[in-house]
């Protein structure tokens, strides 16, 4: 069987680690190298670093956070934020990251994930999707901007053409859920890895070790949490305790 990857998310701005509620009202939660030093001695299987207001701000992720945090740690290391061209990728895996996620860029022009799969590989290729549910049309659309533009777009469909394109994992955050610790959205996770043979990564909701397990139920290959660690209301290792009591298998 194969492992559940735990992976903690540091959204950043200014150099700094924050978090919200659905993308707003972010609040600082520490240092970015301390954090993710910390979550790898603690068990973490990978790290996320999402520079949430690259986009917004039109800049690109600062590539000095990235090698200050790959400095620190060994686990591999996944950024994104504001990469809108190969040259944007290239210039993180430089600093230090393994895999570049990319979002609002790949929306507005789909041939980057293209592009940056021929050049750095599917393995380093991470579509990032924020999906929110419409209930007028009964489906998820994608969000982009941070949050503040919603797309007549539907996100399952979105997700399958990304395989198509070459990415090699979906980094899939509800919108809905995100920093309120109400759990994963269990239909989304459902109705996207049961389109797609690419690793879901689930994100947006956790609180608790079975909100974790059910999403590996629901089609999660790896389960991404931020508040829950931030607050140090969980540390990885008791997670993935409990995880492994529950029956989902993971690195102890």
């Amino acid at each position: 069987m194969k492992s559940t990857r735990i992976i903690p998310c540091l959204d950043v701005r200014g150099g700094r680690v924050v978090k919200g509620v659905r993308f707003q009202n972010l609040r600082d939660a520490g240092c970015p190298v301390e954090q993710a030093t910390r979550y790898e001695r603690d068990g973490a299987d990978e790290i996320v670093i999402l520079d949430v207001s690259a986009t917004t701000e039109e800049r690109a992720t600062a590539a000095e956070t990235v090698a200050s945090v790959r400095a620190g740690i060994s686990i591999p290391l996944t950024v994104g934020g504001g990469v809108k061209s190969p040259a944007d990728a290239e210039r993180l895996l430089g600093a230090g990251a393994d895999k570049v996620s990319v979002n609002t860029a790949a929306v507005e022009d789909p041939g980057l994930i293209d592009q940056l799969a021929s050049r750095f590989g599917s393995q380093c290729t991470i579509l990032a999707i924020d999906a929110a549910r419409d209930d007028e049309t009964d489906r998820w659309v994608v969000v982009t901007r941070s949050g503040t533009n919603r797309l007549d777009m539907d996100a399952v469909e979105w997700a399958r053409e990304a395989e198509r394109r070459g990415a090699g994992e979906i980094l899939l955050t509800s919108w809905d859920r995100d920093g309120t610790r109400s759990g994963y959205d269990l239909a989304l996770l459902e109705a996207v890895s049961s389109v797609v043979r690419l690793p879901v990564i689930a994100s947006g909701g956790a609180n608790e070790a079975s909100h974790l397990a059910d999403a590996v139920s629901a089609g999660a290959d790896a389960v991404l949490a931020a508040s829950i660690f931030h607050d140090a209301d969980h540390t990885v290792a008791a997670i993935k305790q409990e995880l492994a009591e529950l029956n989902v298998e993971v690195r102890l």
